[in-house]
């Protein structure tokens, strides 16, 4: 029964309100900056998946694979700070861009999206070759949320590398989540991913001229409409409603068979009530399921020197459990 019922994070007002917990770290979150040697991985169907590497140092180390969120990249100060953290307990990281994602327009009409994992299994076969013989996935949101799928849609097509995952903040339902996001409390959020992702759509219908139109796209607020337009017919679903549906993590929990921590806070101003899945840990041998009463959307935020935020030291910690490490200090 892995409910995690208690949870070591706290932290004092303001940070109890979900919404600051959101908002701060982008903001004022200072993370130095590590170089990172990118490679890239070509596609089967000729696109490219561009990733980041930053070794800790230690020979035979495992590696950590790094999913970002929507409209993120592997240079984002949550994941530069989950990076470098992991790289200081003893992990190689690798840090990858989804497709149009690393600065870069991809190759070919197909885009991301929540349910995309033949992108991750690939990352993972390439790390895999490069020696590492233990994996873990670490992800935040969407990202998280392609993880969680991947280790249980098919879950004897995992590769054997990975060991363990780490997720936050995770739309285990894209449905719920969707219809949450849509509240006039959101609308900050909101005007973000969608002003990001319509310059993305302006480009591809530069290179792309025969997918879907454009016309209307400046007026376009919710992600119904966006997935409706362009998500759903470029990926082989019905309309948005059926892409949430097939897309959310939330109905493979219970085949997840890789020890698996996924961190949702109570107060996430992203997230319904069906994204906290309690029956699935409940049933479940390898999911842990931990609902810090704070911590807001991908935030965490911890104030002490040495910059770790209480998500980086909680991935740290639950990796070091599972492979028999040392434990990291402060949490």
């Amino acid at each position: 029964m892995p409910l995690l019922s208690a949870s070591s994070y706290t932290m004092p007002f303001p940070f109890t309100n979900g919404h600051v917990q959101t908002l701060y770290p982008p903001l004022f979150r200072a993370v130095p900056d590590a170089p990172a040697r990118r490679e890239r991985l070509d596609t089967a169907d000729g696109d490219f998946l561009d990733m980041d590497f930053l070794p800790c140092g230690a020979y035979g180390a495992p590696l950590a694979v790094v999913s970002h969120g929507l409209e993120g990249h592997s240079r984002r100060k949550y994941v530069r700070g989950m990076a470098r953290c992991l790289n200081a307990h003893g992990w190689d990281v690798c840090a990858w861009n989804f497709r149009g994602c690393s600065g870069e327009p991809n190759r070919t009409v197909r885009m991301y999206h929540s349910g995309v994992t033949d992108d991750l299994h690939s990352v993972v076969t390439y790390c895999a070759g490069l020696g590492y013989a233990a994996i873990a996935l670490v992800g935040f949101s969407m990202g998280g949320n392609q993880i969680l799928k991947y280790l249980g849609e098919k879950p004897e097509a995992v590769h054997p590398a990975v060991a363990a995952s780490v997720t936050f903040s995770v739309p285990c339902d894209l449905v719920g989540a969707a219809q949450v996001l849509d509240r006039p409390s959101n609308v900050i959020y909101m005007r973000y991913f969608m002003h990001s992702l319509r310059q993305k759509m302006v480009q591809k219908k530069a290179v792309f001229p025969d997918m879907p139109s454009i016309e209307g796209l400046e007026s376009m607020r919710t992600f119904r409409e966006f997935d409706n337009r362009f998500t759903a017919p470029l990926h082989g679903f019905r309309d948005a409603l059926d892409y949430w549906e097939r897309c959310g993590c939330g109905q493979f929990l219970r085949r997840v068979r890789v020890p698996s921590l996924l961190v949702n806070a109570a107060n996430d101003p992203f997230l319904s009530p069906s994204c906290y899945p309690v029956h699935a840990a409940e049933q479940s041998a390898s999911l842990f399921l931990e609902m810090p009463r704070t911590g807001g959307h991908v935030g965490f935020v911890r104030s002490r020197e040495d910059g770790y935020y209480w998500s980086d030291l909680r991935a740290a910690a639950f990796l070091a459990e599972v492979l028999g490490m040392q434990m990291p200090q402060g949490l």
